[in-house]
């Protein structure tokens, strides 16, 4: 399945896991997706847990969510901060209610668990959040990444390769 031309929104703020807001990102762009990077504020510069910068296209208020294919939310601790912004959880239960791709790595269950859209789901997440996702009623499995319809989830960066596979597949 082809990405090419799908557009898709990385969501961005401080402490992400580096590789996991990178490596998708990059995969994706090199698959011909269009990524924005999309942050509490435009043109700000942001930094990974190990000091990896990024700097945002585009500010929660500036997106069109209907103009999007999809949605990535990396790990780290930035999951945490994400699911504070009322425009985040719009977007992820926008992007649930219509079928299209959810991405979520490691704490990222947490955006998700905000948005209350895990009752019934088989998920997976670090670990360290089991107990969050299955209070939130998600089935959690302990594998490296897992998809339920539109929803793909994974556990950390060593199993960036197989969460990528299944999150382009998704697109189909």
């Amino acid at each position: 399945m082809s990405v090419e031309n799908k557009k898709i929104i990385a969501l961005v703020s401080d402490d992400f896991e580096d590789l996991e807001l990178w490596y998708p990102v990059l995969r994706l762009r090199e698959a011909g997706a269009v990524v924005h990077l999309v942050s509490e504020n435009k043109d700000t510069v942001y930094h990974g847990k190990y000091g990896v910068p990024v700097t945002s296209d585009y500010s929660f208020e500036e997106i069109i969510k209907e103009e999007y294919d999809g949605i990535l939310v990396p790990g780290g601790w930035s999951p945490d901060k994400l699911r504070r912004f009322p425009k985040v959880i719009e977007f992820v239960q926008y992007f649930d209610q219509q079928k299209k791709p959810i991405g979520q790595i490691c704490h990222a269950g947490w955006v998700l668990i905000s948005a209350g859209i895990l009752n019934g789901v088989n998920v997976t997440s670090t670990p360290g959040i089991k107990d969050d996702m299955t209070n939130a009623g998600a089935i959690w499995h302990d594998t490296p990444a897992i998809t339920d319809g539109h929803i793909v989830s994974s556990r950390r960066p060593p199993d960036l390769p197989d969460y990528m596979k299944q999150y382009i597949a998704s697109f189909e």
